[in-house]
């Protein structure tokens, strides 16, 4: 058996889902708020002078703080349900259903929120490490729970999730700068489903 990693946002779909999820979830005024607020930083980062770690921490802070975490959840499930069948790319969904089919382990390593990856993911048999939010009485915070899943995050995640060097083969799938760690775990790494040229020997384990 050997081990599939695939980021989800424009690996697996067309597209980045986070801002899609926030205006699904966020109480409206603060969806229309937030877009005049945080418009500043959304220029920053389209001009690559903010994170996207930063900008998606304050859009979380944003449009939760203080919100329903049971609120949130039911709408990652209805998200989960309605919107993502139609974000999803064909071409990886094959991909992934031939790793399937082989009895690969396969496990989706994303930063999205796991609120609505956890509900997807149940629905294709498939492992999760995402990110989490931090919840206090019932509440969220408007922080994530621990780092974002993204960079040397997601390296990190994985190794504490799985025993690299009992896979015969690791394969990882990605397409931006967020997902070269996790590419760098893999014998078989993709980027924008094409054989990763950048990568050094690999060092699963």
């Amino acid at each position: 058996m050997n081990l599939a990693l695939f980021d989800f946002d424009g690996t697996l779909t067309t597209r980045e889902t986070f801002p899609d999820f926030l205006a699904f979830a966020a109480p409206p005024a603060r969806v229309a708020a937030g877009r005049i607020a945080l418009a500043p930083l959304y220029v920053g980062y389209k001009a690559g002078l903010v994170s996207g770690c930063r900008i998606r921490a304050a859009a979380i802070g944003f449009a939760f703080r203080g919100v329903s975490a049971a609120r949130v959840a039911a709408a990652g499930e209805r998200f989960a349900a309605q919107v993502l069948p139609g974000l999803l790319r064909a071409a990886a969904m094959e991909r992934l259903a031939w790793h399937r089919a082989r009895g690969d382990c396969v496990a989706v390593v994303s930063g999205g929120l796991e609120l609505f990856l956890a509900p997807w993911c149940r629905r294709h048999g498939l492992a999760l490490i995402g990110s989490r939010l931090a919840v206090r009485e019932g509440y969220l915070t408007g922080r994530y729970l621990g780092a974002q899943c993204v960079g040397e995050e997601k390296a990190r995640r994985v190794r504490e999730a799985f025993a690299l060097a009992g896979f015969p083969r690791v394969y990882a799938y990605g397409d931006t700068h967020e997902d070269h760690a996790l590419l760098r775990l893999a014998h078989e790494p993709w980027y924008r489903w094409q054989p990763w040229r950048e990568a050094a020997a690999p060092a699963p384990g």
